[in-house]
């Protein structure tokens, strides 16, 4: 009996020591590297959530490729809301810092993407609250970039950078007309 409960202290122990260095391990690696999370709504059709209701697709969210703010043109990215800090949002990047672009219903039909900042909008215009109702997002606000959809397994694949048609930032030619 006493070797059963020496045991089971042992056992304890080996548990208890594990988990605290378990739980910093794994927090450190979803606060640097990547995590999960779930897409839900309309925003990004037909990309992700194609079926709608409430069939969401599941993403990985890259935290290590965005450390120095570096996105691209067409990247899926999880930005903190402007509008509520404590919402993510994930949308397309659309233009970068110094892109002129043609906005869909912003105050100003043409803006600046300001130093610091890009222009992020949703694959579904009229069913998203991105870039063209609060304006140019500041970097800062960067949470990670999608790097694979997980979720449902008939739908896994790496996404790619892409521009919607139309989207993106004006041409130099197109500035001056």
């Amino acid at each position: 009996m006493a070797q059963q409960a020496t045991a089971g202290r042992r056992c304890l122990r080996a548990f208890v020591s594990g988990f605290f260095v378990a739980v910093p391990v794994t927090v450190t690696f979803l606060d640097r590297f990547a995590y999960v999370a779930r897409v839900e709504g309309s925003s990004m059709q037909p990309f992700l959530n194609p079926e709608g209701g409430s069939k969401c697709d599941v993403v990985l969210l890259n935290r290590w490729s965005v450390r120095n703010y570096q996105v691209q043109r067409g990247d899926i990215v999880s930005v903190v809301s402007p509008r509520n800090p404590k919402q993510k949002i994930i949308k397309r990047v659309i233009g970068l810092e110094g892109d002129f672009i043609r906005t869909l219903g912003y105050k100003n039909r043409y803006v600046r993407v300001p130093d610091g900042h890009f222009w992020i909008e949703g694959d579904h215009h009229g069913h998203s609250l991105d870039s063209n109702s609060f304006g140019p997002v500041s970097v800062g606000l960067l949470h990670g970039r999608a790097s694979h959809i997980i979720w449902p397994p008939n739908r896994w694949q790496r996404i790619t950078p892409s521009l919607p048609a139309n989207r993106g930032p004006l041409d130099t030619e197109e500035e001056e007309d």
